[in-house]
């Protein structure tokens, strides 16, 4: 999956009306076939999810009131393939890989999957090893770091790809059609982490 950013120039996508927005009359995401699907067809709440600049944590706890799980289902560091000009990562730089999914204690459904590509070398030391041995997740670590922090959402769009709806059927996932977007955090002014969260269309109708 981190493959979709290599194939990124650094250039925020120019049809991304949403990054400052909420509302934007006639506004559309597109699709993996290049289609454009009206914003206002969305379901409400996953418009909501997809550009809001707030906790999806907090917010899916309190729209489905349930607790909700943050599951690390990935962590490692490895070294960038290629450059990640969304996060000034150059070919070769150490970059840790963090994914998870948002589960709801109570009814088992994966409301969210995130993948996240962070900067080790940016985050302050002491919460760069507590992010390192998953005792800190990324809101925590944001809050603890004390440095100024800045979201910016770079595309939304739709794609059909493999998920799964509940937790049971992790090892058996399917085709869904996907809302995503992806959004860097800035720390101290320079890009720190890049994040792309997907939410299956078919929970939130």
């Amino acid at each position: 999956m981190i493959e979709r950013y290599y194939k990124k120039n650094g250039e925020v996508t120019t049809k991304q009306p949403f990054r400052c927005e909420g509302y934007v009359e006639g506004g559309v995401i597109t699709n993996d076939r290049q289609e454009d699907v009206l914003m206002e067809n969305v379901p409400p709440f996953l418009r909501t999810l997809i550009v809001t600049d707030g906790t999806v944590t907090k917010t899916l706890e309190a729209y489905y009131w349930e607790p909700v799980s943050v599951d690390i289902l990935e962590q490692g560091l490895t070294k960038a393939k290629l450059p990640i000009p969304w996060l000034d990562v150059q070919n070769d730089d150490d970059i840790l890989i963090r994914k998870v999914h948002l589960r709801g204690v109570d009814s088992g459904k994966v409301y969210a999957n995130a993948m996240s590509v962070i900067r080790p070398s940016v985050i302050p030391i002491e919460q760069r090893k507590r992010l390192l041995d998953r005792s800190i997740g990324i809101g925590a670590l944001i809050r603890d770091t004390g440095l100024e922090s800045y979201r910016e959402l770079l595309e939304v769009g739709i794609e059909h790809s493999l998920a799964y709806l509940h937790v049971d059927d992790i090892a058996k996932p399917k085709k869904l059609n996907l809302v995503y977007r992806t959004y860097r955090i800035f720390m101290g002014g320079r890009p720190a982490l890049l994040i792309t969260e997907t939410f299956p269309w078919e929970l939130y109708q």
